[in-house]
C-alpha cells in the first residue's frame, strides 16, 4: 500500500524516487538541527545516547539494505559475495582518505597548523580553535552524509521500492540527531544565533540530495555496478559508524547509554526492515 502511493505521488521513474528520497532524508537533518530552537541546551549524555541510535540504524541497515540485498541482486553465491564485500572494501577506503583530508580544513581557515607555532603562547586564539572545530566538525558530517545520499540513491536505482523506502526511512531518522549535533557545536562555538546552527544542519544535510542522485543514476545506467554500489555505500556507512560515531558516543563516559541507544536502532531498522521490506 505505501509503495503504491510513493509511485501514485511521484511515478515510476527510480531517478525520480532518489530525488525525492534524498530530498526528504535532507529535511529531516535540517529538522534536527532546528531542534536547537526547543532544546537549548542538550545533555552530553542525550546527544551520545541519540548517536548512539543513529550508529545503530546505520549498522542494521548496512546489511539489511545493502549487502544482503546487493547480493541477491548478483544472484548469490560465492562470485556475488564477493562483489559487494570489494564495494565494501572501497567504501571503507574511500571514507578513510575523505577523513585524513579533513582535519586540513583549519589550515585554510586560520592559515596554519597549531603545531606550527614555535612557541605555545603562539597558538591560535580560543575563538579561532572554536570556529575551526565547527570547521572540522561540519565538515566531518557533510562526508558523512554523502553515503547516506549515496545509499538511498542506490537503493531506489536497484528498483526495490519497499526496500528503499525502509532505508530512506531510517536514515532519515538517524539524521535528526546528527542535524541536532551539529546545531549544537556551532552554539558551543560561540555563535549567538540559533539561525545559523541550523544552517549548519541544512548545509550538511544538502549534499544528500545529490548523491542520492548520484547513486540512483549510475546504477541505472550501468546496471553490472550495482552490487559493488551496494557493498560501497554500506562500507562508508560502516566506517562512520566504527571510526567517528562509536568513539565519539564513548568518550566521555556514556558508554552505557550509547550502547542503550545503538541497540534501540538496530531494533528500529529492523522493524522497518521486516514491515516495509
Amino acid at each position: 500500500m505505501i509503495e503504491s502511493l510513493f509511485v501514485d505521488l511521484f511515478g515510476s521513474n527510480v531517478v525520480v524516487h532518489a530525488l525525492v528520497g534524498g530530498i526528504a532524508i535532507a529535511v529531516l537533518n535540517l529538522f534536527g538541527a532546528s531542534l536547537v530552537f526547543v532544546w537549548h541546551d542538550p545533555s552530553e549524555r542525550g546527544l551520545d545516547g541519540a548517536l548512539g541510535f543513529a550508529a545503530g540504524v546505520m549498522l542494521a541497515a548496512s546489511f539489511t539494505s545493502l549487502i544482503l540485498p546487493g547480493i541477491d541482486f548478483a544472484g548469490g553465491g560465492p562470485v556475488a559475495a564477493v562483489q559487494v564485500l570489494a564495494g565494501v572494501a572501497l567504501g571503507a577506503i574511500v571514507l578513510d582518505a575523505g577523513d585524513r583530508l579533513v582535519p586540513h580544513a583549519h589550515v585554510l581557515l586560520t592559515g596554519r597548523r597549531r603545531s606550527d607555532a614555535a612557541d605555545p603562547a603562539e597558538s591560535l586564539p580560543i575563538a579561532d580553535e572554536r570556529i575551526a572545530g565547527l570547521v572540522l566538525f561540519v565538515l566531518a558530517i557533510t562526508l558523512h552524509n554523502v553515503p547516506e545520499g549515496l545509499a538511498v540513491g542506490v537503493g531506489f536505482g536497484a528498483g526495490d521500492l519497499s526496500g528503499a523506502l525502509a532505508l530512506a526511512l531510517a536514515i532519515g531518522i538517524q539524521n535528526v540527531p546528527e542535524g541536532l549535533a551539529v546545531s549544537i557545536a556551532a552554539v558551543n562555538a560561540g555563535f549567538d544565533r540559533r539561525s545559523y546552527a541550523a544552517l549548519a544542519g541544512l548545509r550538511s544535510g544538502a549534499v544528500e540530495i545529490p548523491a542520492a542522485l548520484i547513486g540512483a543514476v549510475a546504477v541505472t545506467l550501468i546496471a553490472p555496478i550495482l552490487p559493488y554500489a551496494m557493498g560501497f555505500a554500506a562500507g562508508a556507512m560502516l566506517f562512520v559508524v566504527s571510526d567517528e560515531i562509536v568513539p565519539e558516543t564513548h568518550a566521555r563516559g556514556n558508554e552505557r547509554i550509547a550502547t542503550m541507544g545503538t541497540m534501540a536502532g538496530v531494533i528500529v531498522m529492523l522493524f522497518l526492515d521486516v514491515t516495509l521490506g
